[in-house]
């Protein structure tokens, strides 16, 4: 009997695509909780993961140097930075993701925590859970109403992220996308204005949204130059990627106290600990939340049902799976 393609799945995944998994009777399953998951690349023929886990070229090395048994990698989420593409390509191997399904998510949580910041929930709720009687008068929050919301990047989130904005505050939108086709939101009728340059979106907007990859490119895209453009009593939210934002630079502007604040579901060390962030942590004008964006029960029985999907689809050899990356 031939031996039944070995699926690792490196990393917790939601009840809903374990359930499918275990009903597909023609493979032989191994979860992140198994003493075998450290040799994954000895036999694996499948494997998902999320952001937790990391794929380098020694991986997919060793599970060349096993056979080449490898097949597919299938990843949660849009972001794959994770994961060396160049080594996969290298080795022979599919990896996929999955576009767009976490795009409604993240995009309503980046408007959830900039309305947070500017009215000051995390803050006030910190000081009435301490015991003290907060003066309302000294606690002034900042409308966002009819406020000019500036989004850079307009694939899918940022573009989910407009019209929440303008849905929820009626917001002026600016966006900016150095490679987005000219008319990409046009026929979606998005009222927006696109602008040339990131530093007209930064000298304009009272909200600076992040929604684009970590890549060269933009990888610092926000250091001190960019963060001395934004206007006084400015927002800024990364529910991106951490990289793209100089921590260090953002770090002193934050102290300065002329923009508004920060929130940063996105940071260069994840999760997000009291070593790595405590200064920031100090300051009532930043929100740090551990990369949640996409957290929502939905979300995740969504997009792991398409990661398994996808991943049968691969080994039976159907043509044309979606998300596929290399």
């Amino acid at each position: 009997m031939a031996m039944k393609p070995k699926v690792y799945v490196l990393d917790p995944y939601h009840k809903d695509a374990i359930a499918l998994l275990r009903s597909t009777d023609w493979i032989d399953l191994i979860l992140w909780d198994d003493s075998r998951k450290a040799d994954w690349q000895k036999d694996a023929v499948g494997v998902m993961l999320r952001s937790d886990t990391r794929l380098t070229g020694s991986d997919f090395r060793l599970a060349a140097a096993a056979g080449n048994k490898l097949r597919v990698v299938v990843k949660q989420g849009v972001g794959v930075d994770n994961i060396d593409l160049a080594a996969a390509a290298a080795a022979g191997v599919a990896v996929h993701n999955t576009p767009a399904l976490n795009s409604e998510s993240v995009a309503e949580f980046s408007l959830a925590l900039a309305l947070s910041l500017s009215r000051r929930v995390t803050e006030i709720d910190r000081r009435v859970r301490q015991g003290e009687k907060v003066a309302r008068s000294r606690v002034l929050g900042l409308s966002l109403f009819r406020k000019t919301v500036g989004v850079v990047g307009m694939g899918n989130i940022g573009r989910i992220a407009a019209r929440k904005w303008i849905g929820a505050c009626e917001s002026r939108v600016l966006a900016y996308d150095p490679v987005a086709p000219r008319g990409v939101w046009d026929r979606e009728q998005i009222p927006h204005t696109r602008v040339g340059s990131l530093e007209e979106l930064l000298r304009e907007a009272d909200v600076v949204t992040l929604h684009v990859p970590l890549l060269d490119s933009t990888r610092g895209m926000i250091g001190g130059r960019e963060l001395a453009c934004m206007k006084d009593r400015s927002i800024l939210i990364n529910a991106s990627r951490g990289g793209i934002v100089d921590e260090r630079a953002l770090l002193e502007e934050l102290r300065r106290k002329r923009i508004w604040g920060a929130v940063l579901d996105a940071v260069e060390v994840e999760p997000p600990t009291l070593e790595a962030y405590g200064d920031f942590l100090e300051l009532d004008n930043v929100i740090i939340t551990p990369h949640i964006g996409a957290s929502t029960i939905e979300n995740q029985s969504n997009s792991g049902l398409a990661v398994v999907r996808t991943l049968l689809a691969v080994l039976e050899g159907k043509d044309d799976v979606p998300g596929k990356l290399v």
